[in-house]
């Protein structure tokens, strides 16, 4: 009899986990095709429930390409939005009625007459009136057959926010503070995000025939644990689908990683005690506990849970040496490796010497926010290191820096006596496209390429402070971002090419890539899957020094590592992290007010120095020595 699968006894939902959002969206856009082609062969309406937002984002690109390329049909389709903003332009930017047209509406053969999205145009007076139609539409309509659904960080399904009742209706609800600055990387600052909403109820919700709830990366890990795992209760509206008769959730493996399965899988059955579960098992017991790893005993681990290590490896005392020794030796000042020095446990090789480094960073200025001090240590230690810079930033400049540097560029020309007749009508035309511009107009190619280049010298004069060679700093553009909006271009052929290149050209022992996907923009990610296309092909094409190549990832400017996963963490003193203050602050178009920033209020340096001074901590908890600050690396296997 084949043993039973207890891994997900702790969940009481059912949870699909895929390697990452793309295959994840790949299953979701089946079950919603797979329903459309049954409903069409019974000569049936198909109606579904939509959400917006950056989750189902994949979702609907795939339901494009299968219209397009295996002529899945919408004629059939009747869909109903989840929310709305309110009160938003329906041809707004940031308006979900212009998001699901683009995202999908506009590219298949749906009846428009079947689209219906809360309008954030309806005048206050009429707001009770519409939302009650708007659930008559849906009851005339038969009901939701499937309702897809995203999750916000504090829990809510379409804008039912925290304390939501699981009888309410379609209405209009007020934002919690937490969901508008979670969604402000949509718009210029906080200030500018809608109050209000208009969203279906919890009630509309459950009334569906099927929901598939969908939810990618290490943001939402917390949540979906509440939401499966803990008790349901209206603090979590997600919860409350645990009371719905047919429901998964469709999440990746990050989005996974707190589920007892995976952050605790002793409490689920027979555990495979790798060194890496062993590291992570008796790691969270000493924080948990407060105490050092050195002082646990026999009894801790009993309490825990984690008897069954004790009877596999033996006594506390000798596990605690080995996980000690695990954390000791992901500590070192030489991220590059220490020249002519034999170090078993050292995360880095020691031969070559210099080696040559490649940082790629994601925007201008992610390489000294997320590894300044490894930038600095790294150069300082005599090794030949290259900025590859992957896109423009241009976005996250505001129009009153631009209007500043334009004000500068005049008064030079005019002090340097230069004759204005060109760049005087470039200067004209950005002023007073900038004065009349709307919040939803996107920015003209020459505005884009004059925040561009505000950036740019910006990061040139970073790696001056750091000590960089001029010849040695790549600014490299790729395709992907320069569409002038938040939302981006799928990565291309090009940008991988683009990626190979300048790999190709300096031939690295060392490359350094952004691993914090937690970036609501999306940037990271992208900029992290070129990187490791690139390498995979030259990996394939077998070219002779792709070999010697080490991948490391770096976190800092959305999120840290978790201590468990650490392999490098690199020291830094009180000087040091000022130094790195001090490089950060050269970004001055980043400073102080920052357009896009997410849902952290804080500035990047501030970002930066309370996360590097809290992995130190956890390290002094675990009995570590205390240092200033430390960053962390994770070496990726390509």
């Amino acid at each position: 009899m084949a043993p039973i699968d207890l891994s997900d006894s702790f969940e009481k939902i059912p949870v699909k986990i895929f390697p990452d959002l793309k295959q994840g969206s790949l299953f979701a856009a089946k079950q919603v095709a797979n329903l459309i082609r049954e409903k069409q062969k019974r000569k049936e309406k198909c109606v579904l429930g939509l959400a917006t937002g950056s989750t189902p984002k994949t979702l609907y690109a795939e339901l494009v390409r299968m219209h397009r390329e295996e002529k899945l049909s919408f004629k059939n389709v009747i869909a109903f939005n989840l929310d709305e903003y309110y009160p938003i332009a329906n041809t707004a930017l940031q308006s979900y009625n212009r998001f699901m047209r683009t995202q999908l509406f506009d590219h298949v053969d749906i009846n428009p007459k079947n689209i219906h999205i809360p309008n954030g145009e309806t005048s206050k007076e009429d707001i009770k009136e519409y939302c009650r139609q708007y659930e008559k539409m849906i009851e005339d309509a038969g009901g939701i057959d499937l309702q897809i659904l995203g999750i916000g960080n504090n829990g809510h399904i379409g804008f039912n926010e925290p304390g939501s009742g699981i009888y309410s209706r379609t209405r209009l609800i007020t934002l919690d503070n937490s969901t508008r600055i979670a969604n402000s990387y949509e718009f210029p600052n906080i200030s500018e995000v809608p109050r209000l909403a208009l969203t279906m109820g919890i009630s509309t919700i459950m009334k569906s025939k099927r929901i598939l709830l969908m939810a990618w990366g290490p943001g939402k890990a917390a949540v979906i644990k509440k939401a499966v795992e803990d008790d349901d209760t209206e603090q979590v509206p997600a919860s409350l689908l645990q009371n719905h008769d047919d429901v998964s959730f469709i999440i990746d493996e990050s989005a996974a990683s707190e589920l007892t399965r995976f952050k605790s899988p002793w409490l689920t059955g027979d555990c495979v005690w790798t060194p890496a579960i062993v590291r992570k098992a008796v790691v969270n017991m000493a924080l948990k506990l407060k105490k050092p790893v050195l002082s646990l005993t026999n009894s801790d681990y009993n309490e825990y849970g984690l008897s069954d290590l004790l009877v596999e490896k033996g006594d506390a005392y000798e596990i605690n040496l080995q996980v000690y020794y695990m954390l000791r030796d992901t500590i070192t000042g030489w991220p590059a490796g220490k020249p002519g020095a034999v170090i078993p446990g050292h995360p880095e090789r020691s031969d070559p010497y210099p080696k040559k480094v490649l940082i790629f960073s994601p925007h201008p200025d992610d390489d000294i926010i997320s590894m300044g001090g490894t930038f600095q240590r790294l150069q300082d230690q005599g090794h030949d290191v290259h900025v590859g810079y992957q896109t423009s930033g241009n976005i996250a400049v505001t129009d009153e820096f631009v209007t500043r540097f334009l004000d500068f560029a005049v008064g030079f020309e005019e002090i340097a006596g230069i004759d204005t007749k060109k760049s005087g009508k470039i200067f004209q035309d950005a002023r007073k496209f900038i004065s009349r511009k709307r919040s939803s107009q996107v920015d003209t190619p020459a505005i884009r390429a004059i925040k561009g280049l505000i950036r740019r010298c910006e990061a040139r004069a970073t790696c001056r402070y750091v000590g960089i060679k001029e010849k040695n700093i790549h600014f490299l553009n790729l395709p992907f971002y320069e569409t002038g909006t938040i939302e981006k271009k799928p990565m291309s052929e090009k940008d991988v090419k683009i990626t190979m290149e300048l790999l190709r050209e300096i031939k690295p022992q060392q490359v350094y890539c952004a691993g914090d996907f937690a970036d609501p923009h999306g940037t990271h990610i992208i900029c992290f899957r070129v990187v490791l296309e690139a390498l995979k092909r030259l990996k394939a094409a077998a070219e002779p020094w792709i070999a010697d190549c080490w991948l490391w990832l770096y976190k800092g400017a959305w999120q840290e590592w978790n201590i468990e996963e650490i392999e490098m963490a690199i020291p830094m003193s009180p000087d040091q992290v000022l130094k790195k203050r001090y490089g950060i602050f050269i970004h001055q178009s980043q400073k102080d007010m920052v357009p896009f920033q997410g849902n952290d209020s804080r500035e990047f340096w501030q970002r930066a120095e309370e996360r590097n001074a809290a992995t130190a901590v956890l390290y002094a908890d675990l009995g570590l020595t205390h240092y200033a600050a430390m960053e962390a690396f994770v070496r990726w296997h390509y």
